[in-house]
């Protein structure tokens, strides 16, 4: 019957024992196995079960391409101890036998197809993490040259930064404040940079803030 219902503990214990001295369901690389077992899982598995959850987090990071992983399409319950004692079982009143050699040679060979497919996905650019960003600059006083904070402002350049739109927002007794966008890379920019960069101009800007920040 394979792992049982892998949505409780006697099923989570049984997928646990299995992967002690694996990393794959079958064989040495990902496979359909991998995925049939991962979906029929009810989210990560407890700390306690610290083999079922080591390969649990090493499959969940292939992300969509769990849904290629090639093998055959098999039910769940042809998975496991038990499911692999029946395959020997049936091995051993095999009156025709098998070459044992011939199909270990074929497997390696399979295994070392799927290692380089999934070699080529991994160096495959992932995607990048990116934040809109809306700043408010404000002013001394009434006097600042507004044109020139927004010219010392869009001079700020570095990677994964890109300056966007920007208006002039009234605030009180005159002052208007810079109000502005841009898209940054998450891994290069924050808003401490931000921050610390643009207060430099200190003839010109008095503080900024955090107008809004969204995840693209």
């Amino acid at each position: 019957m394979g792992f049982g219902d892998l949505k409780t503990d006697a099923g989570l214990k049984n997928l646990d024992t299995f992967l002690v001295d694996k990393s794959y369901i079958e064989g040495y690389t990902p496979s359909k196995a991998d995925t049939v077992v991962f979906e029929a899982l009810n989210g990560s598995p407890a700390n306690s079960y610290n083999h079922a959850l080591r390969w649990y987090n090493h499959i969940k990071s292939y992300g969509n391409c769990r849904a290629s992983f090639l093998g055959q399409n098999k039910s769940l319950d042809s998975f496991g101890n038990a499911a692999a004692a029946e395959e020997e079982s049936d091995d051993d009143v095999d009156l025709f036998g098998s070459d044992s050699e011939e199909d270990a040679e074929a497997e390696r060979i399979k295994d070392e197809r799927r290692k380089e497919y999934y070699d080529k996905k991994s160096k495959k650019p992932g995607v990048i993490a990116k934040s809109n960003i809306i700043l408010d600059v404000k002013p001394w006083d009434d006097e600042t040259d507004m044109v020139e904070m927004e010219r010392l402002v869009r001079t700020v350049v570095t990677d994964g930064l890109l300056w966007g739109n920007s208006k002039l927002v009234p605030l009180a007794y005159g002052i208007k404040k810079l109000q502005i966008s841009c898209v940054v890379e998450d891994d290069k920019v924050g808003t401490d940079f931000l921050e610390e960069e643009l207060t430099k101009f200190e003839a010109y800007v008095q503080s900024v803030d955090v107008a809004a920040f969204n995840k693209i």
